[in-house]
C-alpha cells in the first residue's frame, strides 16, 4: 500500500521533541513526512516541488511567520489544517469575543479601545470597571497582556504596547475574572485532555503556569466546548477557559495547541493529530 505523505511546517533550528514524536508515530502508522522548516528561506520553486509531494499539510508552528508560509502553500493549492483563514478571524481577541457573543457562548465582557488614546480614556471612563485586562488583539504566551487598576495605568500599558510592538496593533481591555486557567485540547471534535493551569499571579496561561494539573469534564462544559468548535471550526485546538462564579467562561482559542502539559501524553496527542490528517486525506 502507498504510504500517505503529510507536510508537517514548524520553526526551529533542529527538529524539537514534537518533530521527534510526529517521525516515530509517522513510522507507526505507515506514514511519510515532510518538514517545512520556516526557519529556512524556500524559494516559491523549491516550496512547490515540496508540496506536490504531500497529500495533506499541518501547520504546527504558532510563530506568526508560519502563517505566511501556510498562506503561500495554501495559494499553491494544498490543503492545510487548519486553514489560514482561522487565524484572522477566530484567533483574533476582539473578533473571537464577537463571535462567541453572536453564538450565546459566555466569555469575559470586552471593548474594543479607540486607536486615539483620548477616545480610549473616554471609552474606559465610560466602562468603568476595575481592575480590567488589556491585551492586543493578537498574541501568544501571554505576551502582551497586563492587568490595569485605574485609568492611568491603562494608559501606561497601551503606550508601552504600542511602543514595543513594531505595528499600532489594536487594544481590547477585557473583564478581570479570578480564576485558574483551564485547557480543553480538542482534536477532531473529541475532547483528548484538560489542564489547569495554575499561577501564583494573576496569570495562569502559557508559560506563567506553575503547577498543571488535570480537571473532569461535565455536561455543562462539554455542551460549550461543541458550541466552540462549531463556530470556530478549528480541527485541532486548545481552548482556554476561566470559571466567574462557579460557571465556565470561554477565553480564548488557540490553534496549534501545546501537546506538552503532561510529557507522558505528549507522543498519544501527536499520534491523534495524525490519524485526523490521515483521515483527511481523499482515497
Amino acid at each position: 500500500m502507498k504510504k500517505k505523505v503529510i507536510g508537517i511546517i514548524f520553526s526551529g533550528k533542529r527538529y524539537g521533541k514534537d518533530e521527534k514524536f510526529f517521525i516515530k508515530e509517522a513510522k507507526k502508522k505507515n506514514i511519510e513526512l515532510v518538514f517545512f522548516n520556516t526557519y529556512r528561506d524556500f524559494s516559491e520553486d523549491e516550496l512547490e516541488r515540496k508540496i506536490k509531494r504531500c497529500d495533506v499539510i499541518y501547520n504546527s508552528s504558532a510563530e506568526d511567520f508560519a502563517i505566511e508560509y501556510e498562506k503561500t502553500i495554501e495559494m499553491l493549492g494544498k490543503k492545510v489544517y487548519d486553514p489560514s483563514s482561522r487565524y484572522y478571524y477566530i484567533e483574533d481577541k476582539w473578533i473571537f469575543y464577537v463571535k462567541c457573543k453572536e453564538n450565546k457562548i459566555p466569555t469575559p465582557e470586552t471593548i474594543l479601545l479607540s486607536e486615539n488614546i483620548n477616545y480610549a480614556k473616554e471609552e474606559l471612563k465610560k466602562h468603568n470597571v476595575w481592575p480590567i485586562i488589556l491585551k492586543r488583539v493578537s498574541g501568544t504566551m501571554g505576551q502582551y497582556v497586563e492587568k490595569a487598576n485605574n485609568i492611568n495605568e491603562a494608559v501606561r500599558i497601551m503606550n508601552k504596547f504600542w511602543k514595543k510592538g513594531s505595528d499600532k496593533l489594536p487594544i481590547i481591555a477585557q473583564e478581570y475574572i479570578a480564576s485558574p486557567s483551564y485547557r480543553v485540547t480538542v482534536i477532531n471534535n473529541k475532547i483528548v485532555q484538560t489542564a489547569i493551569k495554575e499561577s501564583k499571579g494573576w496569570k495562569a496561561t502559557g508559560v506563567y503556569a506553575e503547577k498543571i494539573k488535570k480537571f473532569p469534564v461535565g455536561k455543562e462544559l462539554r455542551n460549550i466546548v461543541k458550541k466552540v468548535m462549531k463556530t470556530t471550526k478549528i480541527s485541532v485546538c486548545g481552548i482556554d477557559l476561566l470559571k466567574r462564579n462557579g460557571k465556565w467562561v470561554v477565553l480564548e482559542v488557540n490553534a496549534e495547541p501545546a501537546y506538552d502539559f503532561f510529557e507522558n501524553e505528549r507522543e498519544k496527542l501527536i499520534g491523534l493529530t495524525l490519524d485526523f490528517l490521515k483521515s483527511k486525506i481523499k482515497k
